[in-house]
Order: structure tokens, then sequence, then C-alpha cells
């Protein structure tokens, strides 16, 4: 609300705390927030009481701002009365934790100088104009607000009490230098391991799957299984490029006589000006004009428009319709011809005509196929349309089949193979096709053929009329079918159960000191000596869960690499590391910030476990 609490709101604790401590008195009128009980109270915190009139003062400011945030979706939520109640329940409870802060904020003895609401009233950008306390604008606002400047002021006394409570816990150093350096260096460490690798892709080779493995894993694994909803479907493609649109010389004529404005490049004039603020100024550069003067020197001494005298007056090529009406009106004919004094919405002119170009009509031989090409494309289109109102027309009159829209197009419609969502024909691989097709209006009782679609337009130039010929549901595909992947499955599984065996026996093996022996055993053996940092990966995250290694022998662990292979880890040794200080800054910040929004949840806890609570009739009733 006040511009330190603006500053402040940039930390993750006080965008949780907003939520709780007084900004809401803005919104709801703080003159019934400052008034005492009548008897019928919503809520008593300690021995302080929350009369109805302030809640629902509250629940009121509440309505306010959600309808201001939400518009006309709010209506809707105003209709819900579960949602109503439990909005008004989250305001009661909010105004309970203000009680409660502002009573810990009087233990601590925490308070605000006259002198300190006096200046904030003062910082408040609300109450300014032009950067300065305007007091009209002060009296206006807080009236609008229901409350006189002693209420205002009690109020923001209040508020900025709560603030110190919550800066108190936003500025508490929760980490000690020592702590820093300590956790920086544990981010920062790093692990050296060696690996033994049991691969599991080895050991698939060597598995048998049963019958009765077979069955039981496509039995508890049907949904890996599934065959998608299938479709056949009977369609009629039209598209505007295909349909005949010929023409002829006549009727390439015939436009062309019709439109030749379109191919005229109308007359163009090039003029030079000189630009004055006075008449007399004008005449005098008129007469030395007229006594051999030359145009461009005279533009670039005396003219007053910047940018044409840089160029020795020259305005380039204009055509009539951007011509200005001063240079149109001075009747200038020929080339050189000089302007009299010309009077401008700008000053004075002198104007010359430079050159000129006639109007130009391009020839139709060198515009014909360009009109022949505009004149097919819309008869193909005119074509197109009729032929869609048609088809569409002959689609609907006979629902059952497409024998009567195939009449209407002139053409046979289109069997498609089976296919699935994932796998839309190519020449019917379009949304509007694909939604119309998986969308179910077009399946009868039990999935069987219904009825014809609509037109389905596409692109602009193509549609589609269609209709299912045959359709199978989603299923499970079966055993037979997915024998292979099964047994490929089974066979796995029983690799990575033997793999994790191995390695379990192994490791303890290793932890016994018995490891060498038991290597050599298996087949196995350690890899070379190499660094880890933390990372996602799953050896790295294994590496820095084990225990750290005792002097001269390595601990041991097992996990899993990326490619599904069962790791012995030997952790031999643990090297400390040093963060960069940017990096340990960042680090710090994350965790205070984390660290100051659980010291909040732990306060409000307390305080609440330690407060006598009760609600009275008002909540209990409105509630």
């Amino acid at each position: 609300m006040m511009e330190n609490l603006r500053t402040a709101a940039n930390s993750v604790v006080l965008k949780i705390v907003l939520g709780l401590i007084i900004v809401s008195f803005v919104l709801t009128g703080v003159g019934n927030y400052l008034i005492g009980g009548n008897g019928n109270y919503a809520a008593k915190v300690n021995d302080q009481e929350i009369s109805r009139g302030q809640f629902e003062n509250a629940v009121m400011g509440e309505r306010n701002k959600l309808q201001q945030q939400l518009g006309e979706r709010y209506s809707e939520l105003a209709g819900n009365e579960g949602y109503m109640k439990a909005m008004r329940h989250q305001v009661l409870q909010r105004m309970i934790d203000e009680a409660l802060l502002d009573q810990y904020a009087k233990h601590l003895g925490l308070g605000i100088s006259d002198d300190q609401v006096k200046q904030a009233i003062f910082n408040e950008q609300a109450f300014q104009s032009d950067g300065k306390f305007d007091n009209a604008r002060y009296n206006a606002l807080i009236a609008n607000m229901g409350m006189s400047a002693d209420q205002y002021a009690n109020a923001l006394r209040r508020q900025l009490t709560t603030q110190q409570l919550i800066n108190a816990i936003i500025g508490s150093d929760f980490m000690l230098p020592g702590e820093t350096d300590s956790l920086a260096a544990l981010a920062a460490q790093q692990r050296v391991v060696r690996e033994a690798t049991i691969d599991t892709r080895a050991l698939v080779a060597k598995q048998q799957a049963t019958d009765a493995e077979i069955s039981s894993y496509y039995e508890q694994h049907k949904n890996n299984f599934m065959l998608p909803e299938q479709f056949r479907v009977s369609y009629i493609k039209m598209d505007a490029a295909q349909m005949p649109s010929e023409v002829n010389d006549a009727d390439i004529q015939s436009w062309y006589d019709q439109n030749r404005d379109q191919y005229t490049q109308p007359a163009r004039y090039r003029y030079s000006i000189i630009q004055t603020k006075t008449e007399a100024d004008a005449q005098a550069v008129l007469d030395e004009l007229k006594k051999g003067a030359d145009f461009a020197t005279l533009a670039k001494e005396k003219s007053s428009d910047i940018i044409s005298a840089r160029k020795g007056g020259d305005m380039g090529w204009l055509e009539p319709a951007t011509t200005p009406d001063e240079l149109k009106n001075a009747d200038l004919k020929e080339k050189g011809q000089l302007s009299g004094v010309i009077k401008s919405s700008v000053g004075f002119l002198v104007a010359r005509l430079d050159d000129l170009q006639p109007a130009k009509v391009k020839p139709l031989a060198e515009v014909h196929d360009a009109i022949a090409q505009k004149l097919k494309q819309e008869k193909g289109l005119d074509a197109f349309y009729a032929q869609q109102q048609k088809v569409g027309d002959a689609a609907m009159n006979d629902t059952e089949s497409l024998v009567g829209a195939e009449q209407a197009a002139g053409v046979k419609a289109v069997e498609s193979g089976w296919f699935d969502r994932n796998n839309l024909p190519k020449e019917l691989d379009f949304k509007p096709v694909a939604d119309v097709i998986f969308g179910g209006s077009l399946l009868g009782e039990k999935g069987t053929p219904g009825s014809n679609s609509d037109i389905i337009t596409v692109d602009g130039d193509r549609a589609f009329v269609l209709r299912i010929a045959e359709h199978k549901p989603e299923t499970v595909k079966p055993l037979d079918d997915v024998r292979d992947q099964v047994v490929a499955a089974v066979k796995q599984q029983k690799a990575e159960q033997q793999a994790k065996q191995q390695a379990d026996k192994l490791l303890t093996a290793l932890k016994k000191g018995e490891g060498d022996a038991a290597l050599k055993e298996a087949g196995v053996s350690f890899g070379a000596a190499q660094t880890l940092s933390r990372s996602q990966d799953p050896l790295s995250m294994k590496a820095f869960d084990m225990p750290l290694p005792e002097k001269g022998k390595p601990s041991y662990g097992v996990s899993n690499d990326a490619k599904g292979n069962m790791v012995l880890l030997a952790l031999d040794e643990v090297q400390a590391g040093k963060m960069p200080e940017e990096q340990k800054k960042v680090m710090v910040n994350r965790m205070t910030e984390n660290n100051a929004e659980l010291a909040f949840e732990a306060l409000m806890s307390n305080l609440r476990k330690a407060a006598k609570i009760k609600l009275g009739d008002a909540a209990e009733q409105q509630q």
C-alpha cells in the first residue's frame, strides 16, 4: 500500500504476507475497521473483538475487489453459494491473522511516531500531484473511503506497526557468514568415484520367457498393448484450383476496358520550391530568379523549408494525389516555368516546374496474362462455391450415403484405408477434418456409421464432405499380435531383477571386505576414478547420497545408469568445492527467502496455537 511496502513487495515472503496483513483496509473502508463491536461479533481474538460490522465491511471490500478483477465472470461466481461461503471464511481468517499480528507487534513494543505517520502520508503517491503532496487530493480520497483524517492516520499507524514486524522477519540475517561458507562448500563439493557396471542388456539374451510368464505379464500390462480407435471414411474433395475456369479474349478485353484505371499511371510532376516567412522575402527571391539567379543556390541560402533546401528546393516526383493544392493552383504547365508568389499555410512560396510526365496507360498486351489469371481464379472460386452448395445440399438430403453428393460433384467418393488419430491420411490431414472425424458426431449407435458431414472448408480454397464407412473402437491387441513385445518385456524384467540381485550380492561382499573375489567371480570390475559434481544424473545423485568414506576405505552403493544398467559405486574421496562469489550470493538470497517464509509461517502457527479464538454468532450465521 505505502511506498515502502511497494519496495518490499519484491520479497517472496511479503507476497505471502500481503494476503494476511491489513492491506485490505484501503479497499474496505478503514473507518468501520476501527470502530468497536456491538455485541453481535464475528470473532474474538484473545480480548480483541472483530465486530459484525467490521466483518461485513471487509467482505464487501473483497466482493468489490473481485468484481473489479473478474468483470462479468464475477456474476457467475457470486451465484455460487459454496464459493461465496469460502470467500467469507477466508476474509474472516485473514482478519483474525491481522488481529494476531497487531497484538504481537504491541507485545514487542513496536510503535510508529506521529512524524513517521505524517511522512508516510506525504510520500504516498496517490496523495500527490506533480510529485508533491496535495492536501485537497488527500482529503478527497480519504473521504471517498468513508474516513476522517484521524481515522486514516490511526489505521495507517497500525499498518506501519505491523509492517515493522514483517520487515523484522524479512530483514533478519538467517545465515551467519560461517554458515554461508559451509553451505557453499557443501553445494560445490565433488566426489571421486569408481564404477562397476552390470550390463543388463547382456543378461537379457540369457533369459527365457515361459508361456505362464508371458500370459501373466500380458494380463498385468494390457494398457501397454492397446489398439487405438480406428476409422475408414468415404469422402469427396472439392478444390477451387481444379474447377473449370476457361476465359476468352473477349472476357479479357471487357475486363480491361472496365478497369482501365488500374493500369493507368497518372501524370507526374517535379517541382522545386523556395519557402519564405514573408511575402516581401518571396517577392525578392522571385525578382532575383527572373534576373537569372540560380534556383538551387537561392533555395539552399534562403528557403525556410530545411528538407527541400538541402536538395536545392527539389521536391521529387509528385502525382496529382500527392501534390499540395498550392502547387496545383499555380497553373505551371511547361518545364522551367516559374510561379508567382504563392501564399501557403506555412508562409509564402516561389515554385518552378522542373519536369513532367504525361499519364500513361499500360497496353492490354502487357497485362493480358495477369488479367486472364485473375479471371480464371474468380471463375474457379465461383464454380467452387456453387459446387459446395450443391454437394452440401445433396449430402444433407441423403444422409445414409454419398451417392447424391457424388452425382452433384460429378466424381466418385474416395475410400480411405484404416487409420487412427496418429496417422490420418495425408489427403485428410487438416485439423477441421480431424475434428469432425474424431469428434463422434458422425457415428451412430454403438459406433456404427452415422450421417454425412456438413461441408468442411480448409485453407479457404478446399472443402470436403465425408462419412464414416467403418469404425473399430479402442481395444486390446490380441496376445498373438504382441507376443514378441511381451516376450522382450518379460526378458528385460527378468534381466533387471537378476542384475539387481547380483548387484546387491556384490555390494554385501564389498562391505564385508570380500569384494575382490566376488567381483572376479562375477566378471565385473571397477573402472578408473572419476570426479562427479552435483547434478540430476542418477549416478551423481547416488554418489552424493552415500556415506563419507573412511580413511583408506571406500564406501559403496548401487544405482542405475541412464541406460538401465546396474552400477556399483565405490566412493573413494570427497573433495571440498569452491563456489564463485556471485553464485554464492544467489544461493544465500534464495535460502534467506525460504527461511524467512518458514519463519513467518511458524510465527503465525504459534500465534494461532497460543491465542484464544472464538467465532461469534455473526460469523456462524453468515458463513
